[in-house]
């Protein structure tokens, strides 16, 4: 009997939103600059997706940060992302007015420590579920009429990058520093302690507080 080799499907892209419906989606959300009677959660909602689209980064990576991960010094922004595996990447943040609303949220949100996301129901302040982000993405796409998935929003930014890198509108720039190594010109910072990693399957690292 002939052997017969076997057969692959080839994996398709993913592909990215286009930047007008992004745009309509965050407008929805809430401004950059939201009034002080902005919904908390509308605030939330809008610096979580915008963190995807701006670091290029998972759901559960999203909902899996914490307010130790970022850095927010001036001129050295960057945010250190748990990915799969154990993975840390940084991510510069060279989006002004993004640093600006993440500062905003922080201020009004009082967080200094803990999840950067929260759920806002079940007032002890846990981790925003996996199911949940993408609960709240449904709803603000419903109301614009469009369909983003999150998948498709974290690479958004970065073939418009490339896009305008192809056409010279703008120069290609060193984002992302994998391994999480540090980018040049800063130092490392150590790992927090005794935080377990995040997994693919859900949001973050402790599951029995992820709540809705």
């Amino acid at each position: 009997m002939d052997r017969i080799d076997t057969v692959k499907v080839p994996k398709n892209l993913p592909r990215p939103a286009a930047a007008g419906d992004v745009a309509k989606v965050f407008a929805v959300i809430c401004s950059r600059r939201p009034r002080k009677e902005a919904p908390p959660d509308r605030l939330r909602d809008r610096v979580l997706f915008e963190t995807a689209y701006v670091c290029g980064a998972r759901a559960f990576e999203v909902c899996g940060l914490y307010v130790e991960d970022l850095d927010l010094r001036l001129d050295d922004e960057h945010v250190r992302i748990h990915g799969k595996g154990g993975s840390v990447r940084t991510v510069l943040l060279d989006d002004r007015g993004y640093v600006a609303l993440l500062k905003l949220y922080l201020a009004r949100a009082g967080y200094t420590a803990g999840p950067l996301f929260r759920a806002s129901i079940n007032g002890q302040g846990g981790l925003l579920s996996y199911d949940a982000a993408h609960h709240r993405r449904q709803s603000h796409c419903a109301a614009v009429k469009v369909e983003i998935d999150i998948h498709q929003l974290r690479h958004a930014h970065a073939t418009e990058l490339i896009s305008g890198a192809a056409d010279g509108a703008l120069e290609p720039s060193l984002r992302v520093t994998p391994g999480g190594a540090a980018p040049r010109g800063r130092g490392r910072r150590p790992r927090r302690a005794n935080r377990p990693l995040a997994s693919p399957g859900c949001c973050g690292r402790d599951t029995s507080r992820c709540a809705r």
